[in-house]
């Protein structure tokens, strides 16, 4: 399991070489492998379409920005489905369609996203125009795919049960290629007494109690897939997507930058009811009037929680971040600038100082905040190997995702800072997701019709968060109940973190506020283990506990078996003394703030 370069520790150190593939760069016996935990999203149906553009526009600026001369990397020619229809000179009809679509879907600002529902003069071409001069410099450049002007035919499919459907198609068929992207099936033919009685079944189920296991049990009608990728995939459900990007001029040739999926962030946590949930690698944001951080996340929530609060209903927000950033040093160490920086901004965002959102709560409604806003971390424990000493890691959270009141779900590559969300910085892309198929449920207590694909996500990684079993499932149906989020959420954080602290005294923790005293904590298990990992990761052989006066020796194992899943509270007063910004003696003063948000 794992082998050579696979075993990799970030924390510990990066590989020295990846020449010899097979090498372990760790100590198996020494050290434990910093397990990950990612979300990542298959599509099927029209927003595929996107996708291919988004890759192929990519793909060719980079070819005639990096190799516009050599042969063996072709361009892409993109099929003539691919391509916007205004460009091909039929726009009327599509126009009209795009009219009705913006003003049905006016809420969410998606106009500069690739969805078939944005402006279409906004999209740029895929295969942009070459001038007489770059055709003469770039030579006879090779192309890879088909013929524009060929004809495309779109045969039925299949979905579930012999059920056929067609992509819905403009008046002028023959030239207009297919656009209307509104989920993975546009068009099902509702007189088929099968579809029929799918939508029968549906109808009768959204008013309904949540069902013991609906998603394992039901009907191959709702799946739009063949039953060979049923069988690797599980059950699908209809939804609505579109796809949304970070882009600018210096990735991908266009003259305006697209910031869709920041623009995305903000709406859907504006117009959250009851609550956001919301895993990243990153969570670097600021409040209005923030000079320094650009991207307003962190307002958007701000926002929600202050209506909620003036309003006095319950709503929640929880963060799940790693705890810490996944590059190496141990946090005193002296090459560690770049850690200790990325933390400086995340507790800038998080707890400390004006711009941050917790004390801007906090002076509002006192310790009150936490009922509204949490964050969380992930962590694990094992044993290196046979007879070796029991060892812990944090579980590097490399997810970007967001799910909102169990009907909307953002999956992406992004992370929450301004490197991801401007547009104008890193290239990025996802997908906004809504529901079109419901199941009741609840929210606070009352009803609640919560969308398939959304409410399964998160049941999927609450459970694996807090370590439920299958026939426990439904103590976190109702997301903001305070007997799933105050008795079941954060009661087991708390105990996971305290199990933690007791066996290994672990980085991060919020009982170390400065460098002197981690140096200080830092020495002395080192001194009393003889080895221990960067961030103490090391269990002792027992573990010793003071009761009516004597010392009481215990398997570390013992304690460890009542951790419940992964689930930890992120330490809000860890280095809370210190100042975590490079200073001048380290070359990360000297480079701009802007690489670490």
């Amino acid at each position: 399991m794992w082998p050579g370069k696979d075993y990799y520790n970030p924390r510990e150190s990066e590989p020295n070489s990846w020449e010899d593939t097979m090498k372990d760069e760790l100590d198996r016996a020494k050290y434990p492998r910093m397990p990950w935990h990612d979300v990542h999203c298959a599509l099927w149906g029209p927003p595929c379409r996107d996708v291919a553009r988004h890759f192929v526009q990519r793909w060719n600026f980079a070819k005639r920005n990096k190799a516009p001369n050599e042969q063996t990397i072709p361009l892409l020619m993109p099929q003539h489905h691919m391509v916007i229809p205004h460009y091909m000179g039929k726009t009327k009809d599509v126009n009209v369609e795009n009219k009705k679509q913006s003003e049905n879907h006016g809420d969410l600002k998606r106009e500069d996203s690739l969805s078939s529902r944005s402006s279409l003069h906004n999209i740029p071409l895929l295969f942009p125009h070459e001038t007489e001069e770059q055709r003469i410099s770039n030579g006879d450049l090779k192309l890879s795919g088909q013929d524009m002007s060929r004809s495309h035919s779109c045969r039925p499919s299949r979905i579930g049960r012999n059920l056929s459907f067609s992509f819905r198609k403009t008046k002028d068929e023959s030239s207009m290629p297919d656009m209307q992207m509104k989920g993975f099936v546009d068009d099902l033919d509702i007189t088929h007494p099968q579809m029929k009685k799918h939508i029968d079944a549906i109808a009768e189920s959204a008013g309904q109690n949540l069902e013991k296991e609906w998603w394992e049990t039901q009907e191959r009608s709702d799946q739009v897939v063949s039953a060979d990728e049923a069988g690797q995939v599980g059950p699908c459900t209809p939804c609505q997507c579109q796809i949304i990007r970070s882009v600018g001029q210096w990735s991908a040739g266009i003259g305006q930058t697209e910031d869709s999926i920041h623009n995305a962030y903000f709406s859907v946590i504006e117009k959250a009811e009851h609550f956001v949930y919301i895993e990243n690698q990153f969570f670097i944001s600021g409040l209005s009037g923030d000079d320094i951080i650009k991207n307003r996340i962190l307002e958007a929530l701000y926002r929600r929680i202050m209506r909620a609060e003036k309003e006095r209903k319950c709503f929640r927000v929880i963060v799940v971040i790693p705890l810490l950033p996944g590059f190496q040093g141990g946090l005193d160490d002296g090459g560690a600038a770049s850690v200790r920086a990325i933390l400086h901004w995340q507790y800038r965002t998080i707890c400390r100082g004006p711009n941050s959102i917790l004390q801007n709560l906090y002076d509002i409604m006192g310790p009150k905040a936490h009922d509204y806003i949490s964050f969380y971390g992930l962590r694990a424990y094992g044993r290196l190997c046979d007879g070796g000493p029991l060892a812990t890691s944090q579980v590097y959270v490399h997810s970007k995702v967001m799910i909102v009141d169990d009907r909307i779900a953002l999956i992406g590559s992004a992370n929450v800072n301004d490197r991801s969300l401007l547009g104008s910085r890193d290239s990025e892309i996802g997908v906004l997701i809504e529901d079109r198929d419901f199941i009741g449920s609840y929210m606070n207590g009352k009803p609640w019709k919560a969308g398939k694909f959304a409410f399964s996500l998160r049941l999927s990684l609450w459970a694996e968060h807090l370590g439920l079993h299958v026939g426990e499932i439904r103590q976190i149906c109702d997301p903001v109940a305070d007997a799933t989020y105050r008795d079941v959420w954060m009661a087991t954080a708390k105990t996971n973190t305290t199990i933690y602290q007791d066996v290994f005294a672990c980085i991060p923790n919020d009982l170390i506020h400065s460098r002197s005293a981690l140096r200080h904590n830092m020495s002395y298990w080192k001194e009393k283990h003889g080895h221990t990992t960067t961030d103490l990761g090391i269990a002792p052989d027992k573990l010793e506990a003071y009761q009516n006066g004597d010392v009481k020796a215990t398997d570390p194992l013992e304690r460890l078996e009542s951790v419940r899943g992964h689930l930890v509270s992120f330490p809000l007063e860890f280095m809370s003394q210190e100042d975590l910004r490079p200073v001048f003696n380290e070359s990360e003063f000297y480079a701009s703030p802007q690489v670490f948000h």
